[in-house]
């Protein structure tokens, strides 16, 4: 890492502190200034603020909205306040219900993002599900008689002995740590990856990211944190009731990190306190009134503040970004090996049909390494089509796809990847609030763990990835932001980014789409060093038939989805069936 993105970079981590610090001053001072309706009001808002914060990561972080964390904060609020009540609230149980606080709601996290991230699924079926598991836990509550205390809820056990001052802050000390913590995490390598998913999963999935696996560990830990809340509160307040797991709690959760600003971690805190505190206020000042001003506070927020309290009281959104630039460094690439000459990929009768409408039938093909192997057809032809069975295990509708021997059938995109797949795509796919290095980093998720806790200083490569990014001139732009990159850099970015996995076989959808003279040469240039030095396979779907016949070491032709010639360049290109397939000049 250079020294001037080092400066700004240990500048905001001690910011970070010194704003720590000070919030720990408050809360352990704050009970000598405050009366006892302040301090009650805003323990319970402190506490509120870190489901804020576990809603913050899901929805302005990772892209799942989510009104579920309701649901968990009452599980572990009831879990607690179930075994004071009915086992006893000796030391040992009061310390028992804190592992039980969290390992109820997180075991229930896990079940709940089972169901809801299984492949497939979408961000809006994992909306309506965090909109019926609060309705369901409320339901089982109301329905738990003297266990749950029904509709009443359970009030009278012995909580905590810290009275009204020691909860105010031990919430506010809570509320600092998980606050810290997950503003480190956000900003560390694997916190990145949230907003790499929030951006653009199916690029992640391609660079073998597994985007279900991460976003169902994710609902889970959020759970468990959830349930920690749940137990200060239980504690806190001496009563829990079925409205703390219900829908509108959770609806309230998601207003107070959309007005605090999502995606910034410091306003839902702002968020869940300052309408925490100003509700209580008014709900005492203005019985009839203080729900009609909340709303209409809500709105005149959405319309002059869109992104937030955290906008106002501190740019936190613009500012967010560290200027970080890491030092590229090449690493070895470690190749699988091949018995004798086998293909890498081995294709056989593969069908796709949609309905009784075939797209592709009876295609056979085979890629050995070293060969760049062109894919050329007229619209309509099934190339595209093709890239995405060789990709996707459940693609296909008949024949079989093997890499490396192994069929795929039923595979997911991110386990296809790791069998040595690399796929770039006919739009550039990358991810547009990331920086050029975020992007290449991301590549290398699957490959070197990221850190939890810290940003990398180094960006380790392989050399062939170094390559790209030095003749495109990427190399100079690492810390530039990629929504601010030209359509040619875009493209050069995703394949190096390809490249970056270290694939044995890369596919290639239209790389030189829109490109210019000199970046098609250098685009080719690269390709064929890949192939040719570096030993990869690639498959190259393009209509510029100049420059398939300068670069392929072979040429496929699609035809109404079928495959009508494979052969060489000069085979290809004399044919007459080929002629006549692109008569009259017509190329796409």
């Amino acid at each position: 890492m250079t020294l001037t993105a080092a400066v700004p970079v240990a500048r905001r981590a001690r910011l970070l502190w010194i704003l720590a610090a000070a919030a720990v001053l408050l809360v352990v001072f704050g009970p000598y200034v405050l009366d006892r309706f302040a301090l009650n009001v805003l323990t319970r808002a402190m506490i509120f603020a870190i489901l804020a914060i576990t809603v913050d990561l899901l929805w302005g972080f990772t892209g799942i909205l989510t009104f579920g964390q309701a649901a968990f904060f009452g599980v572990g609020a009831y879990a607690t306040a179930m075994l004071l009540t009915h086992v006893g609230s000796s030391p040992l149980m009061l310390a028992l219900a804190v592992p039980v606080a969290i390992l109820v709601p997180m075991i229930l996290g896990a079940a709940v993002g089972w169901l809801t991230f299984y492949p497939g699924s979408s961000d809006f079926y994992a909306t309506i599900i965090s909109l019926v598991v609060p309705i369901v836990i409320t339901q089982l509550i109301y329905s738990g008689g003297t266990l749950t205390g029904s509709s009443s809820g359970l009030v009278g056990y012995w909580g905590l002995p810290l009275g009204l001052e020691g909860f105010f802050r031990l919430a506010g000390l809570c509320l600092v740590a998980v606050a810290l913590a997950a503003l480190i995490f956000v900003r560390s390598d694997a916190g990145r990856v949230l907003t790499a998913i929030r951006n653009n999963e199916t690029r992640c999935a391609y660079l073998g990211i597994n985007t279900q696996r991460i976003k169902i560990a994710l609902t889970a830990a959020l759970a468990g944190v959830t349930g920690l809340a749940g137990y200060l509160y239980a504690n806190a307040s001496g009563v829990v009731a079925p409205e703390n797991a219900g829908f509108v709690f959770g609806t309230e959760l998601v207003i107070w990190t959309a007005l605090g600003g999502r995606g910034t971690i410091i306003g839902p805190v702002l968020g869940a306190i300052g309408i925490g505190y100003l509700s209580a206020q008014l709900s005492g000042d203005l019985p009839f009134l203080w729900q009609l001003l909340i709303g209409s506070l809500f709105v005149v927020m959405i319309i002059f503040l869109p992104n937030g309290l955290a906008a106002l009281a501190t740019g936190f959104r613009q500012s967010r970004r560290a200027a970080v630039v890491p030092d590229l460094v090449a690493r070895p690439v470690q190749r699988k090996a091949h018995r004798g000459d086998a293909p890498l990929l081995d294709i056989e009768k593969l069908e796709k049909s949609y309905g009784s409408h075939k797209v592709l039938e009876d295609i056979t093909l085979s890629v050995r390494p070293g060969e760049l192997v062109s894919l050329v057809g007229p619209n309509g032809a099934g190339k595209t089509t093709l890239m995405r069975c060789m990709t996707d295990g459940a693609a296909a509708s008949g024949g079989i796809v093997r890499i490396n021997g192994e069929s795929i059938a039923g595979m997911l995109p991110n386990d296809i990847v790791a069998r040595g797949i690399g796929r770039k795509f006919q739009v550039a796919s990358v991810f547009e609030s990331l920086t050029v290095a975020e992007c290449l980093r991301m590549a290398r998720t699957s490959l070197d763990a990221p850190s939890f806790v810290t940003v990398s200083d180094t960006l380790g490569l392989s050399q062939s990835a170094i390559d790209i990014l030095k003749l495109t001139g990427l190399d100079k732009m690492l810390d530039a932001p990629v929504s601010l990159l030209s359509h040619g850099q875009k493209q050069s970015l995703e394949l190096a980014m390809v490249v970056a996995l270290e694939p044995e076989l890369i596919l290639l959808d239209e790389p030189t789409a829109g490109l210019t003279k000199t970046e098609r040469t250098t685009i080719g240039a690269v390709l064929k060093t890949l192939t040719a030095e570096r030993g990869m396979a690639a498959i190259l779907v393009e209509h510029d038939l100049d420059f398939v016949r300068d670069i392929s070491s072979r040429i496929v032709v699609l035809h109404q989805g079928r495959l009508v010639l494979d052969g060489t360049v000069g085979e290809v290109v004399n044919s007459d069936i080929v002629k006549k397939i692109y008569s009259g000049g017509h190329h796409g």
